[in-house]
């Protein structure tokens, strides 16, 4: 296949499998994405989605969540890695977007990486999910799946991102990010891909397939 024939063929199977592909984070606004996307560094999304279920009851926007007490938000979001650091920029960030926006969560990369706590991948997360922006947010299962399969051959994020930008049609470029971290989470494991189940293995150049 070539590359387009694999994309073409990627997107309309996964499509099949994850007709509503989404985030697995849940959130209700831009806000709490921001909040849930910070604390899911080096975190799964089920944990990040126990401790938000409080937090945004008490602390469901910036105005609010920037009055929370520095410990009172640690030892909420404790059983969460980095607790300590995630804590701070989360109240950091808060106070910044009721200060200087208003409340509300900016719409632009450069505006969000000025944010404590957001880099490059968090702040496309936010402007593909939150804003409908074509962006590739890459995370370890976007890096893994996208080479292990052949769409790309690049050891780091930012190339990877590129490089998929490059050859995924504007059109596709959000779905096909869940896609690949769906897949990679649920079939195409780091550790031991389940190939026998993987319903785009026709696709896939992969030379270690296992049975």
């Amino acid at each position: 296949m070539t590359t387009q024939e694999q994309i073409a063929f990627i997107n309309r199977t996964l499509g099949e499998k994850y007709p509503f592909p989404k985030s697995e984070l849940r959130y209700s606004t831009p806000f709490q994405l921001l909040v849930a996307t910070i604390l899911a560094a080096q975190a799964t999304d089920k944990k990040v989605n126990t401790v938000t279920a409080g937090l945004f009851k008490t602390s469901p926007d910036a105005r609010h969540m920037s009055r929370m007490d520095l410990d009172q938000l640690k030892a909420i979001i404790r059983p969460i890695n980095y607790y300590n650091t995630k804590a701070k920029n989360i109240l950091a960030a808060s106070k910044i977007l009721v200060e200087s926006y208003d409340g509300e969560v900016p719409c632009t990369r450069e505006e969000l990486e000025k944010l404590p706590g957001v880099g490059r991948k968090t702040a496309n997360i936010i402007l593909s999910n939150a804003f409908g922006q074509p962006v590739m947010p890459v995370d370890t299962h976007v890096q893994r799946v996208s080479n292990r399969i052949g769409l790309v051959k690049t050891d780091k994020p930012r190339d990877t991102e590129d490089a998929l930008v490059a050859v995924i049609p504007k059109e596709l470029v959000i779905n096909f990010h869940h896609y690949l971290v769906l897949h990679g989470r649920y079939v195409c494991k780091a550790r031991k891909p389940l190939c026998s189940e993987c319903p785009i293995r026709e696709a896939c150049n992969y030379p270690e397939k296992t049975a």
